[in-house]
């Protein structure tokens, strides 16, 4: 099954976004990470598609979206859970299972807490969190926010794909296929020719202008639905202390956290092979029945 590709208007940005299966489906919004696209779920989304609904944006300064005219105040968790609210409002989602990667967890995380969006927690019935928690280890920040805010420039589209192969190797195996698909849907070339990772340097002013943001213990403690963390054995963003932390807190404590340690991967698991495919999903079913 092929996705449409759409764009609406969020909070006066012009958002894209893809969607896969019926309309009349149950939904689950899948959202990507820190420098990346709603492509990188595609797998899932497929996977998910025959008896979902999903739905898969590009946020502002990523991808096909929008970039922010002022990258100091909407470049932020609180901004990013505003333009969720207003898609969900916009493509008339009552509820949704969420699964974000690293950011877009983080997103799913204040989105359900209501801390930000009132009208949020009783949206989500679901949260998978794709190698994210409620707190970040500063040194792999550190390495994301030199990297992310100064993306190199190749002159072919090969050494930029060679450079995605060797910075996202910690996503684990993935085949030439699908490095190659990441490449095209990840790309965008400059006005001297050049070709270059298709986001808005400027969305690293997040880690300047809010650099608390990712601090996110009272949204995770104040959340009230059933929690998947899908945990890269060797990521160096999300620490084992982190986990354990937070098996004793919020849903942790309620019983409501499931953690799924997923070996040879880092920050973070590609969500392409059937092992994460196939937990995602039961989760996904498990959490429907339970609703």
């Amino acid at each position: 099954m092929s996705p449409s590709s759409n764009f609406i208007t969020c909070a006066g940005l012009e958002v894209h976004y893809t969607e896969w299966g019926a309309s009349d489906a149950p939904v689950v919004v899948a959202w990507h990470g820190l420098a990346r696209t709603g492509r990188d779920m595609d797998e899932l989304a497929e996977h998910l598609s025959p008896h979902y609904r999903v739905i898969c944006p590009d946020v502002i300064g990523r991808g096909l979206s929008q970039w922010s005219k002022r990258p100091e105040q909407e470049y932020c968790l609180a901004f990013y859970a505003r333009l969720a609210a207003q898609l969900f409002e916009q493509l008339g989602i009552d509820s949704a299972h969420w699964v974000g990667t690293s950011m877009g967890g983080a997103i799913g995380t204040v989105c359900a807490s209501g801390l930000f969006e009132p009208s949020m927690p009783k949206r989500i019935r679901s949260l998978t969190l794709n190698d994210n928690a409620p707190a970040l280890a500063q040194r792999a920040i550190a390495r994301i926010r030199e990297y992310a805010g100064s993306p190199p420039a190749f002159d072919t589209v090969r050494e930029l794909e060679a450079f995605f192969r060797q910075v996202y190797k910690p996503y684990g195996w993935m085949s030439d296929a699908q490095w190659r698909r990441l490449t095209e849907t990840s790309t965008r070339r400059l006005p001297d020719g050049r070709v270059t990772p298709h986001y808005d340097p400027a969305m690293v002013q997040q880690f300047i202008s809010h650099p608390t943001d990712y601090d996110i213990w009272p949204h995770y403690d104040a959340l009230s639905v059933p929690v998947l963390c899908l945990h890269g054995v060797e990521s160096d963003l999300v620490l084992d202390e982190t986990i354990a932390t937070m098996r004793q807190r919020g849903p942790g404590a309620a019983g409501r956290l499931q953690v799924m340690e997923v070996p040879n991967c880092g920050h973070a698991p590609a969500l392409n092979v059937p092992e994460q495919l196939d937990c995602v999903t039961a989760f996904i079913a498990a959490s429907t029945v339970a609703v």
